[in-house]
This record gives C-alpha cells, sequence and structure tokens, in this order.
C-alpha cells in the first residue's frame, strides 16, 4: 500500500456514515478509495446503501486535512498500517464481514502460517482463573501459538505475562489509539510485548478508551484467532460478547467450568451450558479439538483409481488443486458453500481418497 493509498483510505473512512461495510463496499464499485472520490455521484447514487445524505458526506473536502493529520502520526511514529486488500492483513479476520478497513500495528507481530488464540476474561481474576491460565499457557507453549488479548486488567494482562514468560508472541488488542496506553499502570509491559508481538488496533490516535470501542475492539479479538477461550466471567461481561462474536464468525469457543457458586464461573458455565463453548479442563481439550496434536499420523488414506466426484465436490478438489492445503472455513467461503455442507462434503471426499485432513482443520487434495 502506497502512502497515497494510505490517505485516501484513512479520508474514506473519516467520512461521515461510512463504516467498515460500508467502505469495502465502495471499494468493490469502484476500485480504490481515491477513485471513490472522484466518482460522479450519478454512478455512486447507483450503489446499494448509498443514499443522499452519504453523497453529501463524500464532498465534504474537511476529511482529507483529518486524513493527512493521522498519516503525519503514523509516519512519525513507526506505525505499521494494514488495509483488509493487503497479503499481510490477518486472514481470518479478512474473513469477517464487519473486520476493519484498516489495523494500525507497532512491534513486531508475525501472523504467517501461525497458530493464533484469544485468551480473555473477567477482570476481577481470581487465583482459580490465574493458576487455570498459567498451567494452559505452560502447556501450550511447545506448539508455539500466538496469543492474543485485550491488554486490559485481570486475564488479559495474566494471558499476556504468561506468554512473555514462555517466549511466545503476543498481541494486545486496543480500544484506543496507538498514541497511549490503557490502563496506564501497563505502560511497564509495552516494550517487552513489542520485543516478540505488538499492539493492534483500528482506532486513529485522535480516540480515547471510550466505552463503546471496548465492544468494537472485541470483534478484532474474535475474528482474527481459531479459537477464543474464556477463562473466567461474571453472568455479564465483554468477554462473553468476544465468545458470542467468535461463535458469529464460526470460531471455535471454549470456557473454563467452574463452581455453580463462584461469581466468576457464572458466565463461563452458561456458555457451556447453552452448547456456546467447550468444556475446557486442560491444554489437551484445545489440542483435540482443534486437531494441533501435530505428532499424531494422520490415518492412510489410498485413493481409488476411478473416482466419481459430485459436481459441487469437483468444484472443492479443483479449489484445493490450485491452492493447496486450506482451512475448512476459507473452502466454503471461496467455494460459496455453507459451512455445515462442507465439513460432510470433505468427509465424502475423505473416504473417496481425494482429500486428506491436515492439523489444524487445513485439507489438501492427494
Amino acid at each position: 500500500m502506497t502512502e497515497q493509498d494510505l490517505f485516501y483510505l484513512l479520508a474514506l473512512q473519516r467520512v461521515e456514515g461510512v463504516g467498515d461495510i460500508m467502505a469495502k463496499k465502495l471499494l468493490t464499485h469502484c476500485g480504490s478509495a481515491e477513485a471513490v472520490f472522484a466518482t460522479k455521484t450519478v454512478k455512486l447514487a447507483a450503489i446499494d446503501g448509498v443514499g443522499s445524505i452519504l453523497l453529501k458526506s463524500l464532498k465534504n473536502k474537511s476529511v482529507f486535512e483529518k486524513a493527512n493529520k493521522e498519516l503525519e502520526f503514523v509516519k512519525s511514529n513507526d506505525i505499521n498500517v494494514v488495509s483488509f486488500q493487503d497479503e499481510n492483513y490477518p486472514d481470518r479476520l479478512k474473513h469477517c464481514i464487519d473486520g476493519p478497513l484498516l489495523l494500525f500495528t507497532s512491534g513486531n507481530i508475525d501472523l504467517k502460517n501461525r497458530r493464533i488464540i484469544s485468551i480473555v476474561g473477567t477482570r476481577q481474576i481470581t487465583s482459580y482463573g490465574m493458576e487455570f491460565c498459567r498451567k494452559l499457557i505452560e502447556d501450550l507453549a511447545p506448539l508455539d501459538p500466538i496469543i492474543v488479548s485485550g491488554f486490559a486488567y485481570g486475564v488479559d494482562i495474566v494471558a499476556h505475562q504468561l506468554a512473555m514468560e514462555h517466549k511466545l508472541q503476543t498481541i494486545g488488542v486496543v480500544a484506543h489509539g496507538l498514541n497511549q496506553i490503557y490502563p496506564k499502570s501497563h505502560k511497564k509491559y509495552v516494550a517487552k510485548v513489542e520485543e516478540n508481538g505488538g499492539f493492534m488496533t483500528e482506532f486513529w490516535s485522535s480516540s480515547n478508551p471510550d466505552k463503546e470501542n471496548f465492544v468494537r475492539r472485541n470483534r478484532i479479538v474474535a475474528g482474527i484467532s481459531e479459537a477464543t477461550i474464556v477463562i473466567e466471567s461474571a453472568d455479564r461481561g465483554g468477554s462473553l460478547i468476544t465468545a458470542n462474536m467468535a461463535n458469529d464468525y464460526n470460531r471455535d469457543v471454549f470456557a473454563v467450568p467452574g463452581r455453580v457458586t463462584d461469581k466468576y464461573s457464572q458466565g463461563c458455565n452458561n456458555l457451556i451450558k447453552t452448547q456456546k463453548a467447550n468444556v475446557l479442563t486442560s491444554a489437551a481439550d484445545l489440542i483435540y479439538i482443534l486437531n494441533w496434536d501435530i505428532q499424531k499420523e494422520s490415518r492412510p488414506v489410498q485413493k481409488q483409481l476411478f473416482v466419481t466426484l459430485e459436481d459441487d465436490e469437483q468444484k472443492v478438489y479443483d479449489y484445493l488443486l490450485k491452492t493447496g492445503k486450506e482451512l475448512m472455513d476459507i473452502i466454503a467461503l471461496r467455494c460459496d458453500f455453507p459451512i455445515y455442507k462442507i465439513s460432510g462434503m470433505l468427509l465424502n471426499m475423505e473416504l473417496k481418497g481425494v482429500v486428506r485432513p491436515l492439523p489444524g482443520k487445513l485439507f489438501e487434495a492427494i
């Protein structure tokens, strides 16, 4: 992404009435952010969802001054910015319809070919939650996952600290611009986090940690990860919102069970009771359900000499031949099938000997 591309994307973000979904729609129709501002009103009006108020806002030149100011901040503070159109934009987040148009990052974040999990929970973490989190990350450390959380009090900061203790990459997704840290008491952890990981946000430097920003932040925590783990939660709280978002994104959710009398186990117990989360009693549960056990040999599959594939199966097979290894969720997205259908289809294809399952919900053509 060039500096000019970024300038116009920033300007587009500042147009009143343009959220992430509308911005992507405009970019799809016009080709670039710069083209959006150059496109004639008549053509813009033909785009679904673009009304007279938005058309008027798109002509407001003040957005360019705001974009230029933010661009100067990004350049002078060595902030990395990725657009949802860039190759290095988080892959899982790219497939969330409401994923951020832009992500601002600092530090040394590397998301390529990595297992990514989010760990969330109450700000009033108990000794039970702390010990469970410690054991979980210790047992997962040999698999080298990236630990994502919100850098808040309680479960968040414990997860970040334990990740750093085990030399795992950790990412703090914050609800404000990268010109500040909230809570301020966590500033002492910033340098170490950025050594092997860093910070991520969708918010400009002018954004403060307002209440509504935390809810928006949670969708990044849920969308960027393969699974979301709720360590402890009361019957209401931000971590439950994150868990629901993860379910909406078709991600695995895990919850640590606790005693029915414990306030900060009520949320987790309810997630499990309503089948919105898998029970998590140890790292082994997560490794098994996510199929992370790379030591386990996949059962051999003998490809038949003459295989008859249904039209839908052939479409999936051709896609896998072209792309190689791919996540089941992405296969469903690219081949335009619902996830419940693709799972059964892949099983049938495995039995026919034309695809092979791999760790981490990956599949490849044989």
